[in-house]
C-alpha cells in the first residue's frame, strides 16, 4: 500500500478538524493534543502561565496551546513521551542515551506546535483585516517548513535517515534545580533550547549539523563540565545566531518508496565564493545575547564596547581558555 504523506504548506491548510500531522479528517475540533506535555504542564504549574507568541504581543496560556490530532498520532506521541519523561526525570546521563531521532521528534512537536499556532493566528488576522490580502509564506519558508513537517511524520511513517543527521543537537550538564523549566524557541529558523533538571539541550532542527560543526571548538571546551546558567544561555544564543547566519541551504535528497521514505542529508561544504555562513558580527550577536542575559541585568551596551569583542562567560577573550563555571560570581 502506497505511503500517505501530508503537506499542509502546499495550500496552507491548518484546520482544527484536520490532524496536523497526517491530514486526516477529525470527527470533532475537540480532538487535540497538548503542545507542551501534560506531565510538564503539571510538574511546573504552567497551565495558567502565559506563553508569548512570535508577534511578541499575543500571549496564550501554555495549557491552551493545542494541535488537532488523530488517535493514531496521539498514541504514538504518548509512547514517545513515556520514553522522554523517564530520561528527563533521571537527568543528564539518561538524556544523553536517548536516540537523536526521539529527541528530534519530541522537540519538533513543541517547535512545530508553536509555529502552527503562530500561523493560525496570522491567517485569522489576515481574514479579519479590511481589504486584507491573503496570508502568504515565501516559497523558501514553505519549502523549509514542509521538509520539517515531513521529517516529523517519521513518528508514524517508516522513514530512513541517511548521510549526516538533519539537525544539530547538543546536551550539556547544567546547574539547574528540578523546579526550573526554561524553554525558548524561534520557530522561523526552527531553533530550540531547554534547561531543566540538571541538563540543557540546544538544537537547530533543520541545519544538517552545520551549526554544531561550526561551534565544535567551544563544545569541545565545554565537554562534560557543568555549566553556570549564564553559560548555557550564551551557548543557546550562539546556536541561534549561527543558525541565522547559515546562508547555504540544507540539502536533502528525498525519495519516496512504496513502504518507506528515505531522506539523505548532505553536509554543507565551503567553496570559493560560496561560504556556508555569513560573517559573524559581534555587534549583532551582542544584541541577541542581551535577550538571553536579561535576567542578570546585561544590556547590549554592557556586553560590547567597540572595538572590544563581545563579553563571554564561556571563554576568555585573550587566552581563549574555557571559563570555569565555579569562577562566575553571578546568581543562579
Amino acid at each position: 500500500m502506497p505511503l500517505s504523506l501530508f503537506n499542509p504548506f502546499e495550500t496552507l491548510h491548518f484546520e482544527n478538524t484536520t490532524c496536523f500531522l497526517t491530514g486526516e479528517d477529525l470527527p470533532s475540533a475537540d480532538q487535540q493534543i497538548s503542545i507542551f506535555p501534560e506531565w510538564i504542564l503539571d510538574r511546573f504549574s504552567l497551565r495558567e502561565q502565559r506563553f508569548k507568541m512570535l508577534d511578541q504581543v499575543t500571549a496564550i496560556h501554555y495549557g491552551e496551546l493545542k494541535l488537532p490530532c488523530s488517535k493514531e498520532v496521539k498514541d504514538a506521541f504518548d509512547k514517545l513521551e513515556d520514553e522522554i519523561k523517564k530520561a528527563f526525570e533521571a537527568g543528564y546521563d539518561e538524556v544523553k542515551k536517548l536516540p537523536g531521532e526521539s529527541l528530534f521528534l519530541w522537540m519538533g512537536k513543541l517547535v512545530y506546535g508553536v509555529l502552527y499556532n503562530d500561523l493560525v493566528l496570522e491567517i485569522s488576522r489576515s481574514k479579519k483585516r479590511h481589504n486584507a490580502t491573503e496570508f502568504k509564506l515565501s516559497p523558501y519558508l514553505k519549502q523549509r517548513f514542509a521538509k520539517f513537517h515531513l521529517m516529523l511524520q517519521s513518528l508514524i511513517v517508516p522513514m530512513k535517515f541517511e548521510g549526516v543527521k538533519p539537525w544539530s543537537i547538543e546536551i550539556v550538564k547544567l546547574k539547574y534545580s528540578k523546579d526550573i523549566f526554561n524553554y525558548k524557541d524561534e520557530p522561523t529558523n526552527l531553533n530550540f533550547s531547554l534547561g531543566i533538571n540538571g541538563f540543557g539541550i540546544v538544537a537547530c532542527l533543520q541545519d544538517n549539523g552545520a551549526v554544531r560543526k561550526k561551534e565544535k571548538n567551544i563544545l569541545a571546551k565545554i565537554s562534560d563540565k557543568t555549566l553556570h546558567p549564564i553559560q548555557f544561555e550564551e551557548l543557546s544564543a550562539r546556536f541561534l545566531y549561527a543558525n541565522y547566519l547559515l546562508i547555504k541551504p540544507a540539502r536533502n535528497i528525498i525519495s519516496v518508496e512504496e513502504d518507506k521514505v528515505v531522506i539523505e542529508s548532505v553536509a554543507a561544504e565551503e567553496s570559493p565564493g560560496e561560504p556556508i555562513f555569513a560573517p559573524w558580527d559581534d555587534d549583532m550577536f551582542a544584541q541577541v545575547l542581551a535577550g538571553y542575559w536579561e535576567p542578570w541585568g546585561f544590556t547590549k551596551k554592557t556586553i560590547i564596547n567597540f572595538p572590544d569583542s563581545a563579553l563571554s562567560f564561556l571563554e576568555n577573550d585573550f587566552t581563549h581558555e574555557f571559563i570555569e563555571p565555579d569562577s562566575i560570581e553571578l546568581p543562579y
